[in-house]
């Protein structure tokens, strides 16, 4: 190669390498501040509706654009709905799934009521991966698939985006019966799926093992996270004040980097600091949101193979 021409090639390829070098540290997220998301106790009645476009004001108020998610519990047979953080033994109300799409249009009309005209949110409905109700993960999956869209049929406006969301658990179900949720899901609805997930069991960086809770796998915690689909995006609880749990999903994102080079699409982080105020109960489980979100950036950022550009949204969960 001529003299010049390798210099000229070799300064372009330094100049490229700062560029590319500011340009990715000019892009490290930054806090986006938090939104309030809420375990719904439905009941059935007008109460619930009420207590829905309450919310729904509150949150237009706050100016806050972004993601909350109402989780409506456990899908039982019958197409009926459990209260969150409940067993199939509890005598607490059950309610027709239906319920979640009056609530959805509720808190919609609310959110739109006490709008500034600005401001936007995406709605995510969801539920849990218990396998105790008596229903099948397929059929359970295309369920509340067919609630998310008849809930966006009613509740979109300019205002909200109506989605769905999912809190799947390895403690919760097997691996099969989750990953045939999020099948069914994706196959029934093009809505985004927000993945609400916790990692239990699974291995932080350094160790060659995969393992996680209860027969649950990093391909599993891939899977549910990002692999089912396109329209998934991870939403993971990082509840530990350690920081373990942001460890552990920069680990399974590594894991998906290798194995199909693909890492985890993350959207942000969940925290439940005000539900552990409310109820109490929370053992170094009760991080703030913004140490939620930013232990899972710092621990994305330390790998090249897991690093964020984007991290757009914080999350909180209290009881409604």
């Amino acid at each position: 190669m001529h003299p010049t021409r390798t210099l000229r090639t070799l300064t372009a390829a330094a100049t490229a390498l700062a560029l590319t070098t500011t340009t990715a540290h000019a892009q490290t997220p930054t806090y986006p501040g938090h939104t309030t998301s809420l375990y719904i106790t439905a009941n059935g009645t007008q109460r619930d509706t009420d207590h829905a476009a309450d919310a729904g004001c509150a949150a237009a108020q706050t100016g806050r654009n972004g993601l909350r998610i109402l989780f409506l519990g456990t899908q039982e047979h019958g197409n009926r709905l459990r209260h969150p953080g409940t067993t199939a033994k509890t005598d607490t109300p059950r309610v027709p799934a239906t319920t979640a799409i009056d609530i959805a249009q509720a808190y919609a009309h609310g959110f739109t009521r006490c709008n500034n005209g600005t401001t936007t949110a995406h709605l995510a409905l969801g539920v849990n991966n218990k396998d105790d109700g008596g229903i099948s993960g397929a059929r359970a999956g295309t369920a509340w698939a067919r609630i998310v869209d008849a809930a966006a049929d009613r509740a979109d406006t300019d205002h909200i985006t109506i989605t769905g969301a999912i809190d799947a658990e390895p403690s919760w179900s097997t691996p099969a019966w989750a990953r045939a949720w999020a099948d069914a899901y994706t196959d029934h609805t093009q809505r985004p799926l927000y993945a609400a997930n916790s990692a239990g069991g699974c291995p932080t960086p350094g160790h060659t093992t995969t393992a996680c809770n209860n027969g649950w796998d990093l391909a599993d915690i891939h899977y549910l996270a990002t692999g089912a689909g396109p329209t998934l995006r991870a939403l993971p609880q990082i509840y530990r004040t350690d920081g373990i749990q942001a460890r552990q999903w920069a680990n399974a994102s590594a894991w998906g980097a290798r194995h199909h080079d693909r890492p985890i699409r993350f959207a942000g982080a969940l925290s439940q600091h005000t539900a552990c105020t409310q109820r109490g109960g929370c053992t170094r489980t009760d991080n703030t949101p913004r140490d939620a979100w930013t232990q899972l950036r710092d621990a994305l950022n330390a790998n090249p193979a897991t690093a964020v550009t984007r991290l757009p949204y914080a999350t909180d969960m209290r009881w409604s």
